[in-house]
């Protein structure tokens, strides 16, 4: 049975490769492992043009602004902010619990400090309760994931400023 540390790694290796696809088996255990391509996002922008002669359209037309300033500037601000700031993902698919029972208090809430071994919550995958630890030092300034709900392989569950 592969561990989680064992898993991450595999992850690890398969997004660091130009491979799509990696088959495991080990003693009678296999694991198929899949890159999820990521979405097109197409982009438009129309651009609006003057002449002098009036021109005549049957349908409203739709034009957008871009200005560059303020991408700039929300771009810096987010490399700032990100300098100290540090998200804690789900290392696989499975079922988000914030606490390990029902009737018990959640690992972490809004404001706790953790360190780089505090639980903040479990992943259930296949039957098996995956704890997922901080990995960092730093405070819970916010919570991403609701409790039984499904998350996905990289999703954001927490976000930590670090200390």
């Amino acid at each position: 049975m592969l561990k989680v540390q064992e898993l991450k790694e595999l992850i690890k290796a398969l997004d660091q490769s130009n491979l799509d696809e990696l088959k495991f088996e080990q003693e009678g255990t296999k694991l198929v492992l899949k890159k999820q391509q990521a979405p097109v996002n197409a982009v438009e922008k129309i651009v609006e043009v003057t002449k002098e002669a009036p021109q005549v359209t049957a349908a409203p037309s739709v034009t957008e602004v871009v200005t560059e300033a303020p991408q700039k500037e929300a771009q810096q601000e987010q490399k700032t902010v990100a300098a100290n700031i540090h998200t804690i993902t789900s290392p696989m698919v499975g079922t988000f619990y914030a606490a390990p029972s029902p009737d018990s208090a959640p690992y972490v809430t809004l404001g706790d400090q953790v360190n780089a071994e505090s639980v903040v919550c479990i992943v259930e995958a296949m039957k098996l309760m995956n704890e997922i630890e901080a990995e960092v030092k730093g405070k819970i300034v916010e919570v991403l994931a609701e409790n039984g709900e499904l998350v996905e392989y990289g999703q954001p569950l927490f976000v930590v400023e670090l200390v």
